[in-house]
């Protein structure tokens, strides 16, 4: 890793709870790593009236330590609306250039509502602070959700690259930032071992879970507005889908990458019409104690209606209609209220084809399994048959596994210092293209669309502390095939599952 150019971040919600939570402790540990441009300055902005004093306090304030970002650190009050407080932003950002004797680069970040997402930079545009020149930079990052469905995903495209070009555009994903997920691609493609036996003709299927233990909290106005599969499913899921299924790209690059995930989800095989039935199943959390605790149904959190159909828990199988991937099926699920905070993607390889030990107590049902554990407790674990000590032939499962945590001498960024860090350094490997954007919003649209026009569609409801719907396990094809529970089956893995 490199120290990025001279530049300032400006970051819109400047004083908002992403900014505090994630953005300024993520470049706090920067600067700690030495990671940071040797000219560097922050510009919180939005409406609240600080100056640069009492931002940093403000800031200060929320950090559990003293952090040396904090001189770093600058504020300008403005309309986010106003073409002519943008004049206002152009002119600051040219008198900190010259006094901080910083080139005149820029990284604008959008902590803000997805209703800003088009307005800020158009007006960014307007006020010239996104044409590049000599060897300064422009770039802005915007936070999901990037559109509500296709069509708006269409628009907002169209709005942002009316204003900028593609390579200025990065598309945060926080979970492509997770150094576990990034280890999907070594694994894959560092070892001679796994492409041999990565398609249709030893994996039996893959599953790719993201479970919450909270629930809404607060945000139920925004989420009964979205719900899990916008909020989860159609992005951060389906990526992850994508970095398992991609083929091997020629040269390590963020086209290149980026190129091969856009093939996977121009692969998916459409679910629309009876198949909505049989392949998605939704669900909405409901009152019940866990470990002696009431916990209330998502139709009582605050913000919420009482009549909400918006969905807590979506499980999806899907299809991938290429070569490697002909009639693999992919599970995918995720939900609020279940058990615990996990996610993982397990690869479910085929049993021997004559199954010798059958008749001998114990040994696997489902075969062999690779488990890439994204959190908690980031790891990689490979489940196989073993003989058991002593006369006959026994068999039990046995674990070979990794966990990060064991590299005492490495340090583990968090997602936020990655992406930051990419974004600062030009790579948008880890972002979201626009054309991928869209292929995965055009993949769920159909789905959304049933959901909303027929009621008909059953929303199935779950108690706080279960896995979801038991009808989800109802997708999965093959006797004896069912989802994992990472909970249940703790002790076995060694991956740490918290509960």
């Amino acid at each position: 890793m490199y120290k990025p150019d001279n530049h300032i971040l400006i970051i819109f919600g400047g004083s908002g709870d992403l900014t505090r939570r994630k953005l300024i402790p993520a470049l706090g540990e920067l600067q700690k790593l030495g990671l940071l441009p040797d000219r560097f300055a922050v510009l919180g902005v939005g409406r609240s009236k600080f100056d640069d004093r009492s931002y940093r306090e403000m800031i200060a304030s929320h950090l559990e330590e003293a952090d040396e970002m904090i001189p770093l650190l600058h504020y300008h009050t403005m309309d986010t609306q106003s073409e002519e407080d943008f004049a206002g932003l152009a002119g600051r950002l040219e008198q900190m250039s010259s006094e901080l004797q910083i080139d005149p680069s820029y990284l604008f970040y959008l902590a803000t509502p997805p209703s800003l997402y088009g307005t800020i930079p158009r007006l960014l545009s307007g006020a010239g602070l996104t044409r590049e020149t000599g060897e300064s930079f422009r770039r802005i990052i915007i936070e999901k959700p990037f559109g509500m469905d296709y069509l708006s995903a269409i628009e907002l495209n169209r709005s942002l690259l009316s204003h900028l070009k593609e390579h200025q555009v990065y598309r945060i994903d926080h979970y492509l930032g997770k150094e576990s997920v990034q280890n999907v691609l070594v694994t894959r493609f560092s070892n001679g071992i796994f492409e041999p036996l990565w398609n249709r003709n030893l994996i039996h299927h893959v599953e790719v879970t993201s479970a919450e233990s909270l629930g809404v909290g607060t945000r139920g106005g925004y989420y009964d507005n979205s719900g899990a599969l916008r909020d989860m499913l159609q992005n951060h899921l389906l990526q992850l889908v994508g970095l398992v299924a991609m083929e091997p790209p020629t040269v390590i690059s963020s086209d290149a990458i980026r190129n091969e995930v856009l093939k996977v989800f121009q692969s998916f095989r459409p679910i629309t019409g009876d198949a909505i039935r049989e392949q998605v199943i939704r669900g909405q959390y409901m009152a019940s104690h866990v470990r002696a605790e009431a916990m209330s149904g998502y139709r009582f959190e605050e913000g919420v209606p009482e009549d909400s159909r918006a969905e807590t828990y979506v499980a999806m199988k899907l299809f991938i209609d290429n070569w490697r991937w002909g009639g693999v099926p992919f599970y995918i699920r995720t939900g609020k209220r279940l058990p615990t905070k996990v996610s993982e993607i397990v690869v479910h390889f085929k049993t021997s084809p004559h199954k010798l030990f059958s008749d001998h107590e114990g040994g696997t049902v489902e075969g062999n399994q690779l488990v890439i554990r994204i959190q908690p407790d980031e790891g990689i674990l490979l489940k196989f048959g073993m003989k058991v000590q002593g006369a006959g032939f026994k068999v039990q499962d046995a674990n070979l596994d990794f966990h990060y945590k064991d590299l005492s001498d490495s340090y583990i960024p968090e997602a936020y210092q990655r992406l930051l860090l990419d974004c600062m350094q030009g790579d948008s490997t880890l972002y979201t293209r626009g054309d991928a954007v869209e292929a995965a919003w055009r993949f769920v649209d159909p789905v959304l669309a049933a959901w909303k026009e027929d009621t008909s569609i059953p929303l199935h409801g779950y108690p706080c502390g279960t896995w979801g719907p038991e009808v989800a396990d109802q997708i999965f094809e093959g006797a004896g095939y069912m989802w994992r529970y990472p909970c249940k089956n703790m002790a076995d893995d060694g991956l740490y599952c918290e509960l």
